[in-house]
């Protein structure tokens, strides 16, 4: 079965280590805030100004002025600090931030994101996802396999007006794991119960299938 919106955070929250900047884009990346690894310390980063985000608030945690880039209520860990966006931006155009997770509307198989338009529909603003593309190397896009009419994300050339330009070297979605290398995704791993033939019906770019693609484990 595809994966649930708090597997894929959960699953990205594996890509975590001790000591990790990390900068949850809006959407399922911001889930992962609730699946860091005990014993583990990550600082999240939110481009309005907040380094040290921790789990979404219980309601009698709320505090309506402490907000992610999503504009939703958050909590802030020991240590936490608070300033401009301005130095938020600093710090993810200065290559500070170790890993960015976003989310997308369609990827390639030559690492080429868009993730901030549909021609035609509301455009809610661009957000900080052009300056995370091009200010990290070690970015994870979070997204669908395919729309809901069975048509695939991951292609072999994007369609939409691009965010950023050969800078997505991993995706996860909802039925894989996969790297993209030589303009080709590689598929590393598959959600459980879901069978390689059908990722592959579904991935329109080209895909290299290793001979052993284990399940995601939780």
């Amino acid at each position: 079965m595809a994966l649930t919106r708090e597997q894929l955070a959960q699953r990205v929250a594996q890509e975590f280590q001790d000591g990790f900047y990390v900068n949850l884009g809006i959407g399922i990346p911001t889930l992962a805030a609730n699946y860091i690894p005990n014993g583990m310390q990550v600082m999240l980063q939110s481009e309005n100004g907040l380094l040290g985000m921790g789990q979404f608030p219980l309601d009698e945690e709320v505090d309506a002025d402490l907000i992610n880039a999503g504009k939703q209520t958050v909590t802030m860990v020991d240590g936490a600090s608070l300033f401009s966006s301005a130095e938020s931006f600093a710090m993810i155009r200065g290559g500070h931030v170790d890993l960015t997770v976003l989310g997308a509307f369609e990827v390639d198989c030559q690492g080429n994101i868009a993730s901030y338009m549909i021609p035609g529909k509301l455009i809610k603003g661009m957000g900080g996802a052009m300056d995370l593309v091009a200010g990290a190397d070690n970015i994870i896009v979070t997204m669908m396999h395919a729309s809901k009419h069975g048509q695939s994300k991951l292609l072999s050339e994007c369609t939409l007006p691009l965010t950023g330009k050969g800078c997505i070297k991993r995706v996860l979605t909802d039925l894989a794991l996969m790297d993209i290398e030589g303009g080709k995704f590689v598929l590393r791993e598959r959600a459980p119960g879901v069978s390689v033939e059908e990722i592959q019906t579904l991935t329109e770019g080209e895909l290299v299938i290793p001979d052993h693609v284990p399940e995601m484990t939780f």
